[in-house]
């Protein structure tokens, strides 16, 4: 047995707090955007401490990640084995879109005030760098329910159970300790959601509004939203960590769900994805997306914490030709 220590990820498995800020970033073009971004790298640790021993029972933590071209632009080969850029399922209406982001970060606290500190100390410290295309303040909603009025993320694993599900071990060993995130931001409408009985949107969920108890085989629609986002392989159920928070404005009619999902790889997730968007079998499509809408859409490679903070001193190698950061309206 190996006397090195597992890598330590970064703080995907933290128990879900009562507000988040989630940003999306996409990198500048310039070599010293790059180089920022990188000693940026090794200041993320020290300010989350910085900020988070002022309240430690606020419970602060921050995970950082990197879109598929922005890993190439920064820190060149080698590189995540599973990182792609986002995969855009459906058609139409319905459809899971890709967004531009080449830096997402997750940050989560019991107080919204230590949110907010620590995303300001971190944006100013990447300057010009980066141009922030989207930032969403999240919040919990009574006994951890969506805006639609249901249990969020019941099935998450726990444990031994939700690092085996997450965290990469030596099926990427050069990589191991970090994880996978991909995010959608969804609109609500919220008006023809409410203009359902109880009843039907139970069936949509697959779960009892009031208890949360999942539906009867027998009666739970193969289109609702349990039936398609559950997967198995071998007869064994495989999962991912979501820690989707609602947000919204009440006064500009905009109720969502920001959508987060850890895993070790992004197969489940894009797979979940496919049978929503798409179906299982084909047309036999998540109902739920008949009153919600995918408007963003991103997947990430999330460094364990040793591997972030020596990502400052990395950079593609003379040899390589690093990749442009994606062009504005463009996806990573």
């Amino acid at each position: 047995m190996s006397d090195t220590p597992a890598p330590l990820s970064q703080a995907v498995h933290n128990p879900t707090t009562r507000h988040a800020i989630f940003i999306v970033a996409t990198l500048n073009a310039g070599a010293g955007a790059a180089e920022t971004v990188r000693g940026w790298c090794e200041d993320v640790a020290a300010l989350v401490r910085t900020v988070g021993t002022r309240a430690p029972q606020e419970n602060l933590s921050c995970v950082c990640a990197f879109g598929s071209r922005a890993w190439d632009t920064l820190f060149g080969s080698p590189r995540p084995a599973a990182l792609h850029p986002f995969r855009e399922f459906g058609s139409g209406e319905r459809t899971a879109v890709a967004t531009p982001g080449d830096l997402l970060l997750h940050i989560r606290a019991d107080s919204m005030d230590l949110c907010f500190e620590l995303a300001t100390l971190l944006r100013n410290r990447l300057g010009d760098a980066v141009t922030v295309v989207d930032e969403v303040q999240g919040f919990r909603y009574f006994d951890r329910r969506a805006i639609i009025g249901f249990v969020d993320g019941t099935e998450n694993p726990e444990g031994r159970e939700a690092v085996d599900f997450t965290v990469i071990g030596d099926e990427d060993a050069e990589f191991a300790g970090g994880s996978y995130v991909l995010v959608q931001k969804y609109l609500h409408d919220m008006t023809a959601w409410n203009s359902l009985t109880v009843e039907s949107q139970e069936g949509i969920i697959g779960r009892h509004k009031l208890s949360n108890v999942e539906l009867d085989d027998d009666i739970k629609p193969s289109s609702s939203h349990s039936a398609l986002t559950t997967l198995e392989e071998n007869g064994q159920e495989v999962k991912i960590l979501r820690d989707n928070m609602p947000f919204g404005r009440p006064g500009a009619g905009e109720f969502g769900t920001y959508f987060i999902g850890y895993a070790r790889s992004p197969a489940p997730i894009e797979q979940m994805l496919e049978n929503m968007f798409v179906g299982r079998p084909p047309g036999n499509y998540d109902r739920l997306l008949d009153y919600s809408r995918a408007i963003t859409g991103g997947l990430f490679f999330v460094p364990s914490a040793d591997l972030l903070e020596s990502l400052a001193s990395r950079a593609p190698s003379a040899g390589e030709a690093a990749v442009a950061p994606a062009p504005a309206g463009s996806a990573a």
